[in-house]
């Protein structure tokens, strides 16, 4: 293997040449306290951390970011810290998703404007590790991806809680009468015990596995409990080893290629995946130029079983339970030739080489292909003239019975008013209905909310109904469940066939079959389309505004058309300085 040498750096353009610009940069340093000896031939190693006092997934990172600097300083590297945006899933209002693409641009540009050698990556609660893979991979650098970590289980007089589930599920049961507001006080207090992401499959523990099987984390980092000592060295371990890949030119480009991502989108369905892999996923590939589609991904999950029996897909084990039964390693391990082990990963090694003789220790929490969680399908696609190109639903996590249903569409254009209807005792609702949420999408939410959810209406709660098909542009939290139809394309706020859409029309929804249609005529569907108005944007300036200009729809991943890598092209260096 040719390894670079210290004078071909990109750190060296800053700090090498004998001329005034370099001695500006150099002087500057030793203004920080360093001196020569700590840049000279040494590789710069940014470190983007996404902590902040209003991330409670991410409470840790002050901490990591300083073993990965030892890390660094081990293997003879000059660690750079650069904070970047946070993106707390549970306090950013209208929706983390907005601002996806904004983390993923500052990371590029954090990568790009500053003299960085390789960099370290750390995030985990949700939107964070698609954005900041998205903006490294773009960028083009030596990177590792280093997860945040799944918090310790909840835990509530003797019962394991699992966040964002049991919220959920307590919360129906609270709605319906069943449970009081002391119980609900124990069960806020209990739910989240530690630092580290939801410790359910929702987003972040998918999206992070996803980083995993595609090759740009250490092996068995994404299983790692945040609060466990195994975690801490890991930090270091990124540090070292990034030094390494800065001297053997190890980039993205070699890692993020067609079978690695097919490799992620298995083992996503092998876990029992959020539906929001399919966003992230898509968008993370077409950064690297490999055009993933939404039918590439239903063929996947049509073949892979769900393996991994944690909520809200499986019935009873948390993150926790599942590192110590393996880890993904082992899950990795069980899929056997359902992966290709042939991907480069940032360890320098093929991925079957990594995940070679990882065992699993409990055959309830990682089960075997022949006794699985769930046969096929933790996601599928559907289609029809409701969605043209396409939504999504989690077979795995909602009731059997409405794999096929055909039922009258109860139909709300805002949240809020949808919120109202479900809690009026004597809404006209029966259980084979369709509860439909639009103008919730990309654009009309705005940025896609989680929303997706829609409460069972309090009606059917209070006659023991804990699920119906419901329908929406938007897209919902990866640690829900139930009949949810999401990530409708296009979107209603666009004119979509959604917004075509009114109370009492008939759905047909056949999983299965993988349509969903509503049985209305194409002639009645055209005097509606030419009866429909636009609705006005809901920004006129700033973000906002180029967000709703250059976002694309959920099908194609929701990333800025001016950011996406054509197949085929090569990603830039980034050499503009």
């Amino acid at each position: 293997m040719t390894r670079k040498t210290p004078g071909e750096l990109r750190s060296a353009r800053w700090f090498a040449p004998d001329d005034l610009r370099s001695f500006g940069h150099r002087s500057r340093l030793m203004q920080m306290g360093l001196g020569p000896e700590d840049w000279a031939g040494r590789p710069v190693i940014a470190i983007i951390n996404t902590w902040s006092e209003a991330q409670p997934c991410h409470m840790h990172f002050r901490e990591r970011a300083a073993d990965i600097k030892r890390g660094v300083l081990q293997a003879g590297g000059l660690p750079m810290e650069l904070p970047a945006l946070s993106l707390s899933e549970s306090l950013v209002k209208p929706t983390t998703m907005l601002y996806r693409n904004m983390l993923a641009m500052e990371t590029e540009e954090l990568l790009r404007c500053h003299p960085i050698d390789g960099v370290v990556l750390m995030g985990g609660c949700d939107k964070t590790t698609p954005a900041l893979i998205m903006g490294a991979i773009s960028a083009g650098l030596p990177m590792i991806f280093f997860p945040a970590g799944p918090m310790l289980r909840g835990n509530f007089r003797g019962q394991s809680l699992g966040s964002g589930s049991d919220a959920w599920k307590y919360w129906d049961e609270r709605r319906a009468g069943n449970l009081g507001a002391e119980d609900w006080a124990g069960l806020e207090g209990g739910i989240a015990r530690s630092y580290g992401h939801c410790m359910t499959m929702g987003t972040a523990s998918t999206m992070t596995a996803i980083a995993e099987a595609i090759g740009l984390t250490l092996p068995g980092a994404s299983s790692i409990p945040a609060a466990d000592s195994a975690h801490t060295r890991l930090a270091s371990a990124c540090g070292r080893r990034i030094v390494e890949m800065v001297w053997e030119d190890l980039r993205p480009a070699r890692i993020v290629t067609a079978a690695s991502v097919r490799n992620a989108a298995t083992v996503a369905m092998a876990t029992g995946c959020s539906t929001n892999a399919v966003i992230h996923l898509i968008a993370m590939a077409r950064r690297a130029g490999v055009a993933l589609t939404l039918d590439d991904l239903d063929g996947i999950g049509r073949t892979t079983p769900v393996i991994a029996n944690i909520r809200p897909s499986g019935s009873r084990y948390l993150m926790e339970d599942f590192y110590y039964a393996g880890g993904l390693r082992a899950l990795m391990n069980r899929l056997g030739d359902r992966l290709d082990p042939t991907p480069l990963t940032v360890s320098g090694r093929p991925i079957g080489e990594t995940i070679a003789g990882a065992e699993v220790y409990n055959d309830d929490v990682i089960r075997s292909l022949d006794d699985p969680v769930y046969p096929e399908g933790a996601l599928a696609v559907l289609k029809g003239n409701l969605a043209p190109d396409g939504c999504v639903i989690k077979p795995c996590a909602c009731d059997p019975g409405l794999l096929r249903n055909e039922g009258r569409a109860l139909v709300f254009d805002s949240y809020p008013e949808m919120k109202a209807a479900v809690e009026d005792p004597d809404l006209d609702v029966e259980p084979t209905d369709v509860l439909v949420l639009r103008n919730a999408g990309p654009q009309g939410g705005p940025g896609m909310p989680e929303w997706g959810m829609l409460p069972i209406p309090t009606r059917l709660l209070r006659r023991n109904i804990r699920d119906m098909i419901r329908i929406s542009d938007a897209r919902m939290s990866g640690t829900s469940y139930g009949a949810c139809i999401l990530h409708v394309a296009p979107e209603a706020f666009i004119g979509g066939p959604l917004c075509l859409l009114r109370t009492g029309d008939i759905v047909r929804v056949d999983v299965p079959a993988r349509s969903i249609d509503m049985l209305v005529t194409e002639e009645e569907l055209a005097r509606r389309r030419a009866a429909w108005t636009p609705p006005e944007p809901y920004y006129p300036r700033g973000y906002g505004q180029m967000f709703a200009r250059h976002v694309s729809q959920a099908n194609e991943g929701c990333d800025f058309d001016f950011l996406e890598t054509r197949p085929g092209a090569d990603i830039p260096e980034p050499d503009i300085y």
